[in-house]
């Protein structure tokens, strides 16, 4: 062999041996020092690791009833790249998926391994598409969210998101509870990213949350929805709400506002309508904050309720500024002041307890601060210190305005009354659960603080309860149960003006009962009705007729006076029979005493539901001629009534009333 051709094979073997070295190099290098590295890469590439939701645990009432519960469902998933025809099957589980082919179609081609097409199905959908035998689709069981009694306590329950997340009301604010943890499962696919094993593997299974068992009664909130709602409608207010509290306790019983939602289809309604307003929405209270302000007086000392104080004939004037009352009053005591809500009077009353004072008060039923019930988005509301005070704040104050408070501070501040004067924190959740729905934790009533003496407390109640014997809380009564409370008609700011509003705005009532014996406080509101114009008249009918049904569901027994069933929903020119009874306050119709015959009772300026109360003690029928309160009656008060008469009642738009 020549040099020359030994030179060239000497330089081809070395040029091989170290190709052959550098192979070996990078077979040893991604062998040993990439293999981890290389090793997960390939898994990924071969695997598709799921989340698996938890079952979240269940919601339940005071009694174990269930409120909010979850159930097993499939979520459809798809591998685009083993799915021949994306576009014909988008139209094939267009109608199944209530989705346009074309949303669908859009999953479907994502560059993606690994996608979502529809979450949480129910499991006859779910079989529905396994039905079309596509090879390209696949299920992984999750958990699915369900509120078997759809709207009722939507606003204390919130709901569960599309990511398993809690979202409103309890489900947020006790969602690391309810949520339990997550798992984990594996899909598995060839090179060409068809999948392999055809189910998905479940590497860990997740753990169910804990139970939450809340104070609410189912019986109670249903109640509660169900006059709102009528009185929403009726109203066309622009909201609505009742809470109904256990004083002794704050245990929230019910709490129901309007306009509301259906939770297992949240998305359909707006933010405005998830709104819980009984804790987000602060207002200006009116009148009903009159009662603040005489716990302070009775308290200080500053007044009692024989003292007297002159109404000024309904006009008075406080740093330059002219306040008017609603009537115009000479000489009132100091309980004449709160049984007819005399601006004038509340005034005179409040420069007597001063603002130092009465702040503390105002601070002290919980009024600025948060009440601690522990839902989310709950408003402090507003209240200023004295020293930020002007000329006119006092007696502004006084009269319930140039303050801002939420419902549920309201109610809380009339339990405390109704408790001795010792104020409850509001409780909505009673104890968290374990998966077997035994108590691992429970919440015990929480005193806040005492407020006013059990004896300034007692004093209170017997003036609240004249307010609605014998002042503007009259149609509040229920008849075999003494009430305390107080009425409300508070004016609202015009946005365009600056000024305040003529037109009707916050109309409420707040009381409890029975008077000497609270089972529950309850605060009705209505904001901006349409049709009613005085809290006395809009609000108290409301109280009187849940607080019935209320008391009866818990078994207090009446004290001589069988209920009275009230008549709603009537039209213009209806003759409405009335049935056997006793009117509200539990007296009885008056007797010719010559004759034997009941006599006609005095109607003139109640309201179409407070006549009725009055008449369904006698055998009548009466006739209604429009709307509002009533202007004329016939037969006139203390005429004779004959069986069977009809009594002809002429109603009109009412003038002011508180």
């Amino acid at each position: 062999m020549s040099g020359s051709l030994r030179s060239r094979a000497l330089i081809l073997f070395v040029l091989f041996a170290c190709a052959l070295l550098a192979l070996i190099g990078r077979l040893a290098y991604l062998q040993v020092v990439r293999h981890d590295e290389l090793s997960r890469l390939a898994e990924r590439q071969r695997s598709k690791t799921i989340t698996l939701r938890p079952k979240r645990g269940p919601v339940l009432d005071r009694h174990g009833g269930t409120l909010a519960v979850s159930s097993h469902a499939e979520s459809l998933f798809a591998l685009p790249a083993r799915i021949d025809s994306p576009e014909a099957l988008a139209r094939r589980l267009a109608p199944l998926l209530s989705e346009s082919p074309e949303e669908i179609g859009k999953r479907l081609t994502a560059d993606r391994a690994f996608v979502w097409v529809k979450r949480k199905l129910p499991p006859a959908l779910a079989q529905a598409v396994r039905g079309l035998g596509e090879p390209g689709l696949g299920f992984v069981q999750e958990s699915l969210r369900l509120y078997p009694n759809r709207e009722l306590a939507a606003h204390v329950l919130g709901f569960e998101g599309l990511d398993g997340r809690g979202l409103e009301g309890i489900e947020r604010a006790w969602d690391s509870h309810l949520a339990g943890a997550p798992g984990l499962a594996l899909v598995e696919r060839d090179a060409l990213g068809r999948e392999v094993t055809g189910l998905a593997a479940v590497l860990k299974p997740s753990t169910p949350g804990q139970g939450v068992a809340l104070t609410l009664d189912t019986t109670i909130q249903y109640l509660a929805e169900k006059e709102v709602e009528a009185a929403w409608r009726r109203t066309r207010s622009k909201s609505a709400m009742a809470i109904v509290l256990d004083p002794h306790t704050g245990e929230l019983l019910a709490l129901a506002v309007r306009p509301t939602f259906n939770p297992n289809n949240f998305a359909m309604a707006t933010a405005n309508e998830w709104r819980n307003r009984a804790l987000t929405d602060p207002f200006e209270p009116g009148s009903t904050f009159k009662v603040i302000l005489a716990a302070a007086a009775l308290q200080e000392g500053v007044a009692r309720p024989a003292d007297r104080f002159y109404g000024e004939q309904g006009t008075i004037t406080v740093a330059s500024t002219v306040i008017h009352d609603w009537k115009r009053y000479g000489w009132l005591t100091f309980s004449e002041v709160l049984q007819n809500s005399s601006n004038v009077g509340a005034i005179k009353v409040g420069m007597a307890v001063g603002r130092e004072r009465y702040s503390r008060y105002i601070t002290g039923f919980g009024f600025g601060s948060l009440t601690g019930v522990g839902l989310p988005g709950e408003s402090r509301g507003q209240v200023r210190p004295p020293e930020r005070w002007s000329g006119l704040s006092l007696a502004t104050l006084s009269i319930g305005q140039e303050v801002s408070v939420t419902a549920l501070q309201m109610v809380a501040a009339f339990g405390a009354v109704a408790n001795g004067g010792r104020l409850m924190q509001p409780q909505v959740v009673r104890a968290v659960l374990d998966a077997r729905g035994r108590e691992v934790r429970a919440f015990e009533p929480r005193a806040v603080r005492q407020v006013i003496s059990p004896e300034t407390a007692r004093t209170l109640t017997q003036i609240l309860t004249r307010v609605v014997t014998d002042g503007t809380g009259r149609y509040a009564a229920i008849p075999g149960y003494e009430v305390a409370g107080k009425t409300g008609t508070a004016q609202k700011i015009d946005q365009s003006t600056k000024r305040y509003s003529r037109a009707p705005g916050i109309l409420s009532f707040v009381g409890f009962a029975p008077a000497d014996d609270p089972r529950l406080v309850m605060l009705v509101l209505l904001d901006e009705p349409k049709n009613e114009q005085w809290g006395s008249e809009a609000a108290a009918p409301i109280f009187a007729a849940l607080g019935r049904e209320v008391l009866r569901y818990l078994n207090v027994p009446p004290r001589d006076t069988p209920p009275v069933q009230i008549v709603r929903g009537l039209e213009p020119g209806m003759v409405v029979p009335v049935s056997a009874g006793l009117p509200a306050g539990g007296g009885r119709p008056a007797l010719d005493q010559d004759a034997g015959s009941p006599l006609m009772p005095g109607v003139l300026g109640k309201s179409l539901r407070g006549a009725l109360t009055v008449l369904e003690a006698l055998d009548i029928e009466v006739e209604v001629v429009g709307r509002g309160v009533v202007v004329a009656q016939r037969p006139a008060a203390g005429e004779a009534l004959a069986p069977g008469a009809v009594a002809r009642l002429e109603l009109a738009p009412p003038t002011a009333r508180r």
